[in-house]
């Protein structure tokens, strides 16, 4: 078995792993009691149910080295072309287990805010604030339960398309006769698939956030200018009737005045009128 044991340590299984696995492996050659063989009664078949678990053991593996990436090298992930879309997903920001307690996402987000802290990458500070910002950003989202849920529904929804698409796509197979295979059907794809189809939606969602904060900015603003331009008319109305208050008397006594002028000259105009004319003297000789 210590070639085995190999072969699985390499699918990403420690010592321990791997060794009972290999025990597994072992329990399932013996032959049943009273039988006799000469050979192992381990079937190609049994095998190649047991790789499914091997392949998920060495995502997992995977996952954890992920983990422990040097700070530089967190920095470089979480700073990477298109991380504003990639850091979305709180979970795979702080990259811990949607469904990890609360013990463990603070203990991961301690772990991984160490690690790009200012303070520890003095030669990076810049980015490395920047890192931090996402870090903190998905550890507080992650702190409130209704963000919380919403990250996980995202990620619900992206597993259940995947799994919808592979479902409707081995049907179709079947119905044409073909292999049922599919890329899928290998766990590490099959997570890839899910990833990706999460991302997507992480970025759709983020999308039709900015749209309608947009718009919501173009409403206050139109709501504002409106108001402005009410108040701009309130104000030259009410200068217009303090004007008007102010220059009454003053246009009352000119109205008074230019009545009086009018009255006096049509008297002195009247009088003019009636004055008789000069008598002529008549001339004798």
């Amino acid at each position: 078995w210590k070639g085995l044991i190999a072969l699985i340590r390499e699918a990403g299984l420690n010592q321990l792993q791997a060794g009972s696995v290999a025990g597994f492996l072992d329990r399932q050659n013996k032959p049943p009691a009273g039988r006799c063989t000469s050979g192992p009664v381990f079937t190609e078949h049994r095998l190649a149910a047991l790789f499914p678990a091997l392949q998920t053991a060495q995502v997992k593996q995977i996952e954890k080295r992920d983990s422990v990436l040097t700070s530089k090298q967190q920095i470089e992930r979480l700073l990477r072309p298109g991380s504003s879309y990639f850091n979305l997903n709180p979970f795979e920001v702080l990259q811990i287990d949607p469904e990890a307690t609360d013990d463990e996402l603070k203990k991961r987000f301690r772990a991984l805010s160490i690690l790009v802290h200012p303070d520890k990458n003095q030669d990076d500070q810049v980015r490395s604030q920047k890192a931090f910002e996402a870090v903190d950003k998905a550890y507080k989202l992650l702190l409130e339960p209704e963000q919380r849920k919403r990250a996980l529904d995202v990620i619900h929804a992206g597993q259940e398309y995947v799994e919808h698409y592979v479902k409707e796509k081995k049907k179709q197979l079947k119905k044409d006769g073909k292999s049922l295979d599919m890329e899928e059907d290998d766990p590490e794809m099959f997570k890839q698939a899910v990833y990706k189809q999460t991302m997507k939606l992480f970025a759709e969602l983020e999308i039709k956030r900015k749209e309608r904060e947009a718009k919501d900015m173009h409403e206050r603003k139109r709501a504002r200018e409106e108001e402005i331009e009410t108040a701009e008319k309130a104000k030259r109305d009410r200068e217009w009737q303090k004007n008007f208050e102010e220059t009454r008397d003053g246009r009352v006594d000119s109205w008074r005045t230019f009545q009086a002028k009018g009255k006096k000259s049509k008297e002195k105009k009247n009088r003019s009128f009636l004055k008789p004319p000069k008598v002529k003297m008549e001339q004798r000789e």
